[in-house]
């Protein structure tokens, strides 16, 4: 049996109407980075990086899993190997899919945590300055997301998994933010498979390209290899 690891970008989410961070209608596009995903902005003003993060959870109950987000739920289901799905996005778009074996390296918009206790909870409304930690009453609640200069989360978890890949595949990422970037070398004894709606900078290290929109490249390479598992 094969130890398959998927590893999904914005790209994947972009299809349910999940704003992405660069593209030309992006997130940042009236926020600068340094305004609302550093450790320093929200030192410097919790209100603004507070309201840019309520908006963004309240935005997930819009928006639903697509076609592709659906495929992975199966393919991990059907899959007769180690099973392990990676994603850089913060939605809960996977879960709803039906994903389970799943970490999220970036955080997530549905969780919050103590600056203090480093207690974490789900917490599906708005969050602000007045809110309090249940476990240590502190007043330094923030999203659960990992910020510019933070390190990515399970990571150890991620490297362990990419050694042992016997297949890897890319899908909807930008190939520019490390160390997700990396993760294509990472998987050196395994078969990759990009797919994307165009080349990225990491292309030449995957052995396959799937060049379309998620939605429709991945439940097809996903029954191809459920065909061969």
């Amino acid at each position: 049996m094969k130890n398959l690891v998927v590893l999904t970008g914005a790209g994947i989410s972009a299809e349910s109407g999940v704003q992405t961070f660069r593209a030309a209608d992006g997130l940042w596009e009236d926020h600068r980075i340094e305004d609302v995903a550093t450790p320093e902005a929200f030192r410097r003003n919790p209100e603004l990086v507070h309201r840019f993060y309520n908006a963004r959870r309240a935005k997930l109950r819009d928006v639903k899993p697509n076609d592709a987000h659906l495929a992975l739920a199966r393919l991990e289901k059907d899959w007769l190997g180690a099973f392990l799905l990676i994603t850089q996005n913060v939605d809960d778009l996977h879960e709803r899919a039906g994903s389970h074996q799943l970490v999220h390296m970036h955080g997530e918009l549905l969780k919050i945590f103590c600056e203090v206790c480093e207690k974490r909870q789900k917490h599906a409304d708005d969050l602000g300055l007045g809110d309090s930690c249940p476990n240590c009453h502190s007043k330094r609640m923030r999203p659960d997301i990992v910020w510019f200069g933070e390190m990515p989360y399970h990571m150890e978890m991620i490297y362990d998994a990419l050694a042992k890949a016997d297949v890897f595949i890319s899908i909807g990422t930008s190939g520019l933010v490390y160390p997700a970037a990396g993760f294509s070398k990472l998987a050196s004894r395994a078969h990759r498979i990009e797919v994307n709606l165009q080349g990225t900078s990491v292309s030449p290290s995957f052995h396959e390209h799937r060049l379309g929109r998620a939605s429709e490249e991945v439940p097809s390479l996903v029954t191809e290899l459920l065909q061969k598992n």
